[in-house]
């Protein structure tokens, strides 16, 4: 699947934003504004000022609305919720060039605040899955232990978990050590009938 550069970065934008949310085993990634300073600084947002209390709250609250997308069941559902979203942050599309990237498009108005910009930016990047219709690439991980978010462009559609090199090979390795057990058992269960076998035939003839 073709994705603009721009579209692709503000995605994982997204799917970062959205795995922040706090789990069993996992704190809140954005559990104060110190920790939202640093995922701004960590992802490149540009434009944006000094972040407060209030940034902190807009943007749990965009947070929530992603995740919702994520969970849409169909379509018509992921794209209430796009269009929610975006109409909330007031779009206003604009050409940059900014810190030496090529021209791409910014959705969020000049000044908006950290959770406009990212709503309107990530919102028009989840309209563009919706429109091309791969609503179902917008994936949660399938390893039962986790509920991270990603997007699925693996060209036939097939990925299902985070990161393979972490939840997917942890259940690929147990897979294998579950079929080595059962091979391994094979033979002594055998054995075992076997031998249950042959006592009570002895039982029946003495």
């Amino acid at each position: 699947m073709q994705i603009p550069h721009d579209t692709r970065r503000a995605l994982d934008v997204v799917v970062a934003l959205v795995n922040t949310t706090a789990e069993t085993d996992q704190p809140d990634g954005l559990a104060d504004v110190g920790s939202l300073r640093e995922f701004v600084r960590e992802y490149e947002i540009s434009d944006v000022g000094e972040l407060g209390v209030r940034d902190l709250a807009g943007v749990r609250t965009v947070r929530g609305k992603f995740a919702q997308v994520f969970g849409a069941v169909n379509p018509r559902t992921a794209a209430g919720l796009i269009n929610e979203l975006v109409a909330t942050a007031g779009t206003t599309p604009q050409l940059t060039d900014h810190d030496g990237y090529d021209w791409h498009v910014h959705y969020f108005a000049p000044g908006a605040s950290l959770g406009d910009h990212l709503a309107a930016d990530g919102g028009m990047a989840l309209a563009f899955i919706v429109v091309s219709g791969e609503q179902e690439r917008l994936r949660r991980c399938e390893a039962p232990d986790c509920r991270r978010a990603f997007v699925d462009l693996s060209r036939n559609r097939s990925r299902r978990y985070c990161d393979s090199r972490t939840c997917g090979n942890r259940l690929h390795v147990a897979a294998y050590r579950a079929r080595r057990k059962e091979a391994d058992a094979g033979p002594s269960e055998q054995v075992e009938v076997m031998h249950g076998s042959q006592q009570q035939q002895g039982a029946d003839h003495p």
